[in-house]
């Protein structure tokens, strides 16, 4: 069998993320053998936790140094709107995933699109996933500033099993394993209603319910009402039903006064 150059130096690339896998250089050295063969912009290594913010296991540096703060901002709160995030929990599957796969109908017409995926990403992502249990999955994004291209997801298609096979190994050496951080405030079911009910008390009218809830949370991700029927198993009328609820309750008017709502919530909106 004859080799080309590239070959052998694929399999030397290889090597060197296996000889890492134990050390603090793993996911730098899996983002340079990938990095040969694919073009991408951005990536970071997650774990993702049920109900709870990402943990960052290790991401690209900024060029100058500083922190990203639209990424804090998906820490913080816009990860519950990440489309990579909702179907991990829903698929409990390993494997490689592209942001067509995964997006909701309506993804890029959210506010969460416009203003946090087309400024922080900008073009295209795909994900490696490894489930740890049912409340775990650890990721690895790679963002790109334009769309892939067939040839790219064909490769990293052709790339994924042994990429999900390092990423399995390397579950035994990250920190996180058999440890529990404190649950990060902010981001459970209390804390939504925390951000969608602040005003309820201000205008007389009633929380949001779990349901209404849910199916704002589901209209900020990107599901168009007639997904949210089907996601849900009710009618299109309930779910227009309920929008018009969450609306009046909250006091706004639009969708994008919903989304500053749940990413703002200090914002105050005066009761009509």
């Amino acid at each position: 069998m004859d080799f080309e150059w590239r070959d052998l130096a694929f399999h030397r690339e290889i090597g060197s993320a296996i000889d890492a896998l134990d050390g603090p250089h793993f996911w730098a050295r899996l983002t340079r053998v990938l990095e040969r063969h694919v073009g991408f912009d951005s990536w970071v290594a997650l774990r993702f936790k049920r109900d709870a913010a990402p943990l960052v296991l290790a991401e690209q540096a900024m060029p100058d140094g500083k922190i990203d703060l639209m990424f804090q901002d998906y820490l913080a709160a816009l990860y519950q709107l990440d489309p990579f995030y909702l179907a991990t929990f829903e698929t409990q599957a390993s494997g490689f995933y592209t942001l067509a796969d995964v997006a909701p109908d309506n993804f890029r017409m959210t506010e969460y699109y416009q203003r946090y995926f087309k400024k922080n990403i900008v073009g295209d992502e795909v994900h490696f996933n490894v489930v740890i249990d049912r409340d775990h999955t650890m990721g690895f994004s790679l963002g790109k500033t334009s769309r892939y291209d067939e040839r790219e997801i064909a490769l990293l298609t052709l790339y994924s099993p042994w990429v999900l096979a390092l990423m399995q190994q390397r579950l035994r050496f990250e920190k996180f394993v058999g440890e529990e951080e404190p649950r990060a405030a902010g981001n459970d079911e209390a804390d939504l209603h925390a951000r969608f009910g602040m005003l309820t008390g201000k205008n007389g009218r009633g929380a949001l319910t779990a349901r209404e809830i849910e199916v704002a949370m589901l209209s900020l991700s990107g599901f168009s009402s007639r997904a949210i029927a089907e996601k849900l198993s009710i009618s299109f009328e309930t779910v227009r039903a309920h929008k018009k609820h969450i609306y009046a309750k909250l006091g706004v008017g639009s969708q994008s006064e919903l989304f500053a709502m749940f990413y703002e919530p200090g914002r105050t909106v005066e009761p009509e």
